[in-house]
């Protein structure tokens, strides 16, 4: 099997494929190797030809590979990479801007319908027509699957892409002989697309024969196309993956049988003596990922042990916001927070404890340099505590945090077991460089939300409602201005917060899909900081707070929404 020379297409790829298996286009005329793309039809375990394993498009190779999604009457594109990562281009925006209406690429013009954005992946509607505006005009739709958070030479979250998998084969029938090949491409048509494949291929092929074949499948997708599964650690992956399938198994179900699935829920299985909601939590339990001291170094090392409250609950380097503004070298660049995922956007949320004596002017870097719209307060500690200090002017007058901020009261309400208050952050350039340069530090606004019917020592607020009227207010806030995160703070930066942040995003489930997934939701949420949702109490909880959005909620905000 020899591959095609590079002689014949010169810039045109990273020669990946075999002659045999390679898609030919057709021949336009008068134009030398217009045949070529750099393409392989790849089987599944079910269907010859399933796939069409490409590189990511160039400037060079874009108008080939719309000619190929039209010639081969493509079903969807799966896109596994990142247009750009880590400094380098990885593939070109294939497909018009949010500010443009449509595109031409050679005798097609692409548009987009609609895009549905999610934490780790898009959703894009296309529209494709062929010879736009001729007497030989057609017009077809397609979906683009685009998963975001994929860097090169990394693994994602088993969940996230078992979840991506759900959504393209919602729309895409498995078996359907009528319709064309799944593209698929990360940015050379190689690692990841091989790890996509393999999981695809045997979730396929579970669902008709009740079995797997990852070794044998690896083996043929390695005749298909050269470098498909690149690392030890991608082949782990596959496993890792389809062993959450299958111990997971479907854990969302519809919202209109929400009232129904609790109460089954509750019921204790005579065998285990256990309920759903245990079962559950010990399953999470067990496949939370475990953060050793060198995985967290940043909150170990001297100059920082200080700043955390707990030296067990320390985030890991990976996933902590790193602080920006320079506020002298006495400070560095750490406060113990932890980035949390959204439903709808990746690290949506930002958790942290509440500041220490010593630590407010690290507080409010962090919302400053995130640009973050809203601080959400789950707890009230008692007046004049030497252990939680207040960290926000609670009077109308400035106040000075640190050497750099100084927030401004603008304005307040306080309503039943809500209080709000709206701040100006000002921050002053003390770096001499910065100084030197001209650097401005622009004042920023940001909406301090405190929930006071959640007392020290209980798991659970006393009004549920409360909580969810908490939710609304923040959303509707931040629907007025940029959708910058929330910091979530409670006293000690573990429990309560991932209450809020899981039920919020299965609210926003609920809200886009009329789906329920709090399972999937908690696992997320404790990605970074296993910590969250630290009880069996707190996941209960978690139902209860979307049984209650559900029931009293939704219906209002649909409308509101149409």
């Amino acid at each position: 099997m020899s591959t095609i020379s590079d002689k014949s297409v010169p810039v045109k790829n990273f020669t990946k494929h075999y002659d045999y298996n390679r898609v030919v286009l057709e021949q336009i005329d008068n134009i030398p190797d217009s045949d070529y793309v750099n393409a392989s039809y790849v089987d599944s375990l079910l269907k010859p030809k399933a796939y069409i394993v490409t590189q990511g498009p160039t400037e060079t190779t874009v108008n080939d590979f719309w000619r190929m999604i039209w010639q081969e009457k493509a079903s969807c594109i799966v896109m596994l990479t990142k247009t750009f990562d880590f400094i380098k281009v990885m593939c070109i925006q294939y497909w018009p801007s949010a500010k443009v209406k449509s595109e031409d690429y050679g005798d097609l013009n692409i548009s987009i319908q609609h895009e549905e954005e999610l934490a780790n992946f898009h959703i894009r509607t296309i529209r494709v027509i062929y010879k736009k505006g001729t007497p030989k005009e057609q017009e077809r739709t397609l979906l683009q699957f685009h998963y975001t958070e994929w860097p090169c030479h990394t693994c994602p979250f088993s969940n996230a892409i078992l979840e991506f998998r759900r959504r393209m084969r919602a729309v895409v029938g498995s078996r359907m002989e009528q319709e064309g090949p799944i593209i698929v491409h990360c940015n050379d048509g190689g690692g990841r697309s091989g790890v996509y494949l393999c999981i695809d291929a045997n979730l396929e092929l579970k669902e008709e024969e009740d079995s797997f074949n990852v070794f044998g499948y690896l083996k043929m997708l390695k005749r298909s196309r050269k470098g498909m599964v690149e690392t030890l650690d991608q082949y782990k992956f596959i496993y890792d993956t389809l062993e959450e399938f299958v111990i997971c198994g479907i854990t969302w179900f519809p919202v209109k049988e929400l009232s129904q699935r609790l109460k089954l829920k509750s019921v204790r299985d005579s065998y285990t003596k256990l309920n759903a909601y245990q079962q559950e939590y010990q399953q999470i339990c067990k496949m939370t990922p475990r953060f050793t001291i060198g995985d967290c170094a940043g909150g170990h090392r001297g100059d920082n042990r200080e700043k955390n409250r707990d030296v067990l609950v320390v985030p890991p380097d990976n996933f902590r916001p790193y602080l920006i503004s320079f506020q002298g070298n006495n400070y560095t660049d750490y406060i113990n927070a932890v980035f949390v995922d959204g439903y709808t956007k990746p690290r949506e949320y930002i958790v942290t404890e509440w500041p220490l004596k010593h630590t407010p002017g690290e507080f409010w870097s962090l919302v400053y340099d995130y640009e973050c719209s809203a601080v959400v307060v789950l707890c009230l500690p008692p007046k004049d505590s030497q252990q939680y200090p207040p960290f926000w002017p609670e009077g109308r007058h400035s106040k000075k945090y640190g050497p750099v901020f100084t927030i401004d009261h603008i304005s307040h309400n306080h309503y039943s077991n809500i209080k709000t208050w709206l701040f100006r952050i000002n921050k002053k350039i003390v770096s001499l460089t910065e100084l030197m340069a001209g650097v401005k530090a622009p004042p920023r606004t940001v909406q301090l939300f405190q929930l006071t019917c959640w007392p020290m020592g209980h798991r659970v607020p006393t009004s549920t409602n409360s909580l969810v009227e908490l939710m609304n207010m923040v959303e509707r806030w931040r629907q007025r201005t940029d959708y910058g995160p929330v910091v979530v703070v409670s006293h000690d930066g573990r429990s309560r917060c991932g209450v809020y942040c899981a039920a919020n995003a299965c609210i926003e489930q609920v809200i886009q899909h009329g789906e329920v997934d709090i399972f999937q939701a908690v696992r997320t949420v404790r990605r970074h900081r296993p910590q969250l949702i630290e009880n069996m109490t707190e996941y209960k909880y978690c139902y209860d707070l979307v049984l209650h959005y559900v029931l009293h909620y939704l219906d209002k905000d649909l409308k509101e929404k149409k």
